[in-house]
């Protein structure tokens, strides 16, 4: 139910699903696809102990 809203409120899980629906793909996967961005969002958040940050961007990492 979470990517439902999340499609209606948040811009990047709304162009997640669009992007996925836009290949083709179902609807209920282009939602999983959200549910799971918003999982691993909650699980990076929580596992670092931090605030969510809507302008974070990760470091790349250079070899």
């Amino acid at each position: 139910m979470c990517s439902f809203t999340a499609c209606q409120n948040n811009p990047e899980c709304r162009a997640l699903y669009e992007r996925i629906v836009a290949k083709g793909k179902s609807k209920k996967l282009a939602l999983i696809a959200v549910c799971n961005k918003l999982m691993k969002q909650a699980y990076g958040v929580c596992k670092n102990d931090l605030v969510y940050d809507e302008n974070y961007r990760r470091r790349k990492v250079e070899l």
